[in-house]
């Protein structure tokens, strides 16, 4: 196991009935900004849940933080919050509001524009901040990370930020939630936790078993909340697997990847495709591309979690190349660029994007511009 320092300050507060617990948590004589999406919180009852909850605070909204949240719109956010001198955010939704809200946390005590905050690539001047999930996938709720669109460039970048002081989640809101949201959030989470497995052999027996622990309950709750999504049980495993896959408990002291995520963030910024669907798409690839530097990790991968124990070393990875494939098939979710109709032109520019950056992602800096390329022709 490598050095590390550890420290994650969220308070998570997880169960039914929870989002009244919110004039507990926060602070009494805050001005609260609510930051929302696009509205399925009106129509699942998490709004109405919130507004009772924070009865007697001084508020103020705003909506319309989108899938892939764009500096266009925290702008306004910004400005808005500035305004109404706030001091305190409530991000309600999934991992984009949460995302944008961790920017705005920060644009709100700087005088800058707050493009320049996400090209810098951090910030710790910041507003306090706290969230009610409604769609689990990013783990934003418990981490300092958020990405950053810019609509104008169509460009696409990491950003951190504060820990939300506390989140809470609670099953019941996910019950709504269009299958498409769930397969996505299923494959994000799950990729999540391969970014930081799919590494290096022998390094932590401990933070390999946690993070086999996390992959095989998404593999096993999967088709049960295909057959019911109301089922209690099974939706908090997949928010607390999505919580746990990016807070940190997985990544003491073991290498990480990130090269799928970096490729999957440039194909959203220029198509528009969900997060979590780019990362279905390319993880694939990456395995393939990368078998002789991961090989015996995704043999362990394929042995522990998808039961792939016999044949040579080049069957074993290929079966296990199929079967992660397969597993995001079984999501209904396409695994190849053709089928969303992304040609050789976002190819192209993905791979000239990455040589101008001269970037080398990736726990061994190998996935270059040449290997990023190579990487989504395996997936055309």
């Amino acid at each position: 196991m490598y050095n590390f320092s550890f420290q994650n300050p969220t308070k998570l507060i997880m169960g039914r009935g929870m989002i009244a617990t919110l004039a507990e948590e926060i602070p009494a004589g805050k001005k609260v900004m609510i930051t929302f999406g696009g509205g399925s919180v009106k129509r699942n009852g998490v709004y109405d849940q919130v507004v009772a909850a924070l009865k007697g605070f001084d508020t103020v909204e705003f909506w319309g933080i989108e899938p892939n949240p764009t500096v266009e719109t925290l702008r306004k956010a910004i400005a808005l919050g500035k305004e109404e001198k706030v001091d305190f955010l409530l991000a309600v939704g999934g991992g984009s509001v949460i995302d944008g809200t961790k920017l705005i946390s920060a644009g709100l005590l700087y005088d800058g524009d707050a493009w320049d905050l996400v090209v810098k690539g951090s910030a710790s001047q910041t507003v306090p901040l706290a969230t009610v999930l409604t769609l689990p996938a990013t783990g934003s709720e418990m981490n300092n990370g958020a990405v950053i669109s810019r609509t104008e460039t169509k460009e696409k970048y990491a950003f951190y930020a504060n820990y939300p002081v506390f989140s809470i989640l609670d099953p019941e809101v996910t019950f709504s939630l269009p299958d498409k949201q769930i397969a996505c959030g299923i494959a994000d989470t799950f990729v999540h936790v391969l970014e930081q497995y799919l590494t290096k052999t022998g390094v932590s027996r401990i933070m390999d078993r946690w993070a086999e622990s996390l992959l095989q309950t998404l593999v096993e709750i999967a088709p049960l909340i295909r057959e019911n999504k109301q089922n209690y049980d099974v939706m908090a495993d997949f928010m607390m697997a999505a919580t746990m896959g990016l807070n940190g408990f997985i990544a003491m002291g073991v290498p990480q990847d990130w090269a799928t995520h970096m490729i999957g963030h440039e194909i959203t910024a220029l198509t528009g495709l969900t997060h979590g669907h780019t990362l279905a798409m390319v993880m694939p690839g990456t395995m393939d591309v990368l078998r002789e530097s991961k090989g015996d990790k995704i043999m362990q991968l394929g042995a522990r979690v998808f039961g792939v124990t016999s044949g040579t070393h080049d069957m074993r990875i290929n079966e296990t190349i199929r079967k992660t494939e397969e597993f995001f098939r079984s999501l209904g979710l396409t695994t190849r660029l053709s089928e969303e109709n992304i040609g050789m032109d976002v190819v192209d520019e993905i791979v000239r994007r990455f040589n101008e950056r001269g970037v080398h992602f990736g726990e061994d800096g190998l996935v270059t511009g040449e290997v990023a390329g190579k990487i989504l022709m395996r997936i055309m």
